[in-house]
């Protein structure tokens, strides 16, 4: 008579014990706002735990109002129900400490600007990074999502610069599944490569882009829109037309108006401001259309009104 087949019933059952940990099944978020809403949104949209870090239980209590609000979204467009929504919102919990991300193996570093000022909060930002440092083991990976503030610049106080990295997320552009990674002068490669992992599982395409202040993508942007509000300030089109041509000719999702108020014209200008320092070309100068809202507090759909004047919901009002 043959010997019975035994194997373990964790194989099979709900028990935890003795389970492969897998990479990224834990992710952490310093900053919860408009951008960092979006990271932690995807990355529990596409299976993973998220534990998002914010100054109070205020903040804490925003940021799942926000999460939320994007989840309604899909749902109203039919790409979500409401128990998948309830399933996502399990896996995502905010804290106010930063001993709460131990365990995670990937850290993103998503402080908002400066709402009044723009400023990038470079200080703040470096802490950041020293606080993680502190709580992360040596193989967890910490990053930031920038556009013009440099990763190595955060990372070169910390002991283990190797696994900082930058990268990306084009946040305001609806549906826009693509980043970009930016490796520092000390990032490994192993590094660089997990974090393109990371965007394969959260469905995302990523380009590898050497540092510099900008990337691709702000850099063509801020240039589209000083020229498209030089052709408003000439009197040749308006902002409505102006979109038109961009959504209807050359497939935009959005024009660059509609996206310059979802960004924030105050962000804008100082991201401008940020790149005429960095090189030097006039190409970089705020528009003086984009001045004129800025000194108004015309920011956008924060405000209710930039190059369009919103509703409530962010809706334009025609």
């Amino acid at each position: 008579m043959s010997e019975p087949i035994i194997e373990a019933i964790e194989r099979y059952g709900l028990s935890k014990r003795n389970r492969k940990r897998t990479l990224f099944s834990r992710i952490g978020v310093v900053g919860c706002g408009k951008e960092g809403s979006v990271i932690a949104t995807t990355a529990a949209l596409n299976g993973m735990e998220v534990v998002f870090l914010e100054l109070s239980d205020e903040a804490i209590a925003n940021a799942y109002a926000r999460i939320g609000d994007k989840l309604d979204k899909k749902i109203g467009n039919w790409g979500l129900t409401e128990n998948e929504k309830k399933a996502i919102l399990s896996r995502i919990s905010g804290t106010t400490k930063y001993e709460d991300f131990s365990g995670c193996d990937f850290v993103i570093e998503a402080i908002r600007y400066d709402d009044n000022t723009g400023e990038r909060r470079i200080l703040q930002r470096k802490d950041v990074f020293k606080q993680l440092e502190k709580v992360l083991s040596t193989n967890a990976i910490i990053a930031s999502n920038v556009s013009t503030v440099i990763v190595t610049d955060l990372a070169a106080e910390l002991e283990h610069t190797e696994r900082c990295i930058g990268l990306h997320f084009l946040s305001n552009i609806p549906d826009s599944n693509i980043i970009e990674i930016v490796p520092g002068l000390n990032t490994s490669v192993e590094t660089y490569n997990k974090v393109c992992q990371f965007a394969k599982l959260i469905n995302h395409e990523y380009v590898q882009v050497m540092e510099s202040a900008g990337l691709i993508s702000i850099r063509l942007f801020l240039i589209l829109l000083n020229e498209a509000c030089g052709i408003l300030m000439e009197g040749i089109s308006t902002v409505e037309d102006i979109d038109r041509v961009l959504t209807v000719g050359f497939g935009h999702r959005q024009g660059v108006f509609r996206t310059a108020d979802q960004m924030g014209i105050e962000k804008i200008v100082k991201l401008l401001d940020n790149l005429w320092d960095e090189y030097g070309s006039i190409k970089y100068k705020p528009s003086p259309v984009l001045l004129r809202l800025s000194r108004a507090k015309h920011y956008g759909v924060s405000r209710g009104i930039g190059f369009y004047t919103y509703d409530q919901a962010g809706n334009i009002i025609k």
